[in-house]
């Protein structure tokens, strides 16, 4: 099969097409012919050589997939059948032709959907829904301050705001990009600089974040200390900025606030099966009445996975740049 490799770290420069061995499914795997996958700031930094796949992981990019069922090995316990249609979670492998990916790690793709808008989907869905609505605890009328609201994930928590009956205040260092989540309700706010505290105390009367998601990491910490509502909860999913920053302890305890971190691809199979069946529940409704929207920046062929990585790494994407093999 055809797939993007790179044989050693570096820019968008070092991904190729490649053909490569088939995969071969283990215990309770099936086969699945990708026809979307997904750039995500992970692929990125791994094929920089900062990120490496977990053991035991293909070493192909690509951390979502949509596509057909094609194999079902014999005594795989499974209600999938071959040609069903599915989005994936998967350690790597995304980008190509066909993926090995556990049985219990897929769910359906929505009636009528395209393979771009649906592909658009997973890593972008489970993160925003688990992250403010499991681990932060987000209902309506609490605040929500998400990050990167220009992201993939940054789309997809605006949208999860407005479902749960909660205020979205989106940051973005673009002023053109901080207006990304307005579709559905997110008041934009343009920061440099980790200067958003102030503001966001402005904005909300003084009160601050009942959540804060936060992609970025360690320069953004003492400003989401400093916007924390009282019982605020600050919940790390990704560390794009850095990871290593001092912390006053002691303006946490005042506030009874909490931090709290997670990461879908560090997850054991039945983690993210777990994460992609109460999203499936909550969401696949949401998608089929229109409630919840995939959105798409750019449809690149595979052969163009370089050029799909130069406008993620620009900041020029507003929601998620797909690959189509």
């Amino acid at each position: 099969m055809r797939a993007i490799t790179f044989t050693a770290p570096g820019g968008p420069e070092v991904l190729q097409m490649s053909e490569v061995p088939d995969p071969v499914p283990g215990p309770g795997e099936i086969v699945v012919r990708v026809r979307g996958t997904a750039v995500n700031r992970a692929d990125l930094l791994q094929r920089r050589g900062r990120y490496p796949p977990p053991p035991g992981v293909s070493e192909i990019l690509g951390l979502e997939a949509v596509g057909e069922v094609a194999e079902i090995p014999d005594g795989t316990a499974t209600p999938r059948r071959v040609g069903d249609r599915v989005m994936c979670l998967v350690g790597g492998g995304g980008y190509a032709e066909y993926v090995a990916v556990p049985a219990s790690n897929t769910i359906p793709v929505p009636d009528g959907m395209g393979w771009p808008a649906a592909a658009a989907i997973p890593e972008a869905f489970i993160t925003a829904f688990h992250g403010l609505v499991r681990l932060g605890r987000l209902g309506p009328g609490d605040t929500a301050l998400v990050h990167s609201i220009a992201s993939g994930v940054g789309t997809a928590a605006a949208q999860v705001c407005q479902a749960v009956g909660a205020q979205c205040i989106g940051t973005s260092r673009s002023a053109a990009r901080a207006g990304a989540g307005a579709p559905w309700g997110a008041i934009g706010l343009h920061v440099c600089d980790g200067d958003f505290a102030p503001r966001v105390r402005e904005m909300t009367g003084g009160y601050g974040a009942d959540v804060i998601l936060d992609l970025v990491g360690a320069p953004y910490l003492d400003g989401n200390v400093a916007a924390l509502a009282r019982g605020g909860r600050l919940v790390l999913t990704g560390l794009v900025g850095g990871r290593r920053a001092a912390i006053d302890l002691g303006a946490l305890l005042p506030l009874q606030a909490t931090i709290l971190a997670s990461t879908l691809r560090g997850r054991t199979t039945p983690e993210k099966a777990d994460a992609m069946s109460e999203v499936a529940q909550w969401a696949l409704p949401r998608f089929a009445t229109g409630a919840l929207t995939p959105v798409v920046h750019a449809v690149l062929p595979l052969d163009s996975a370089a050029d799909a990585h130069r406008i993620v790494e620009a900041d020029a994407a507003v929601g998620k740049v797909v690959l189509i093999p």
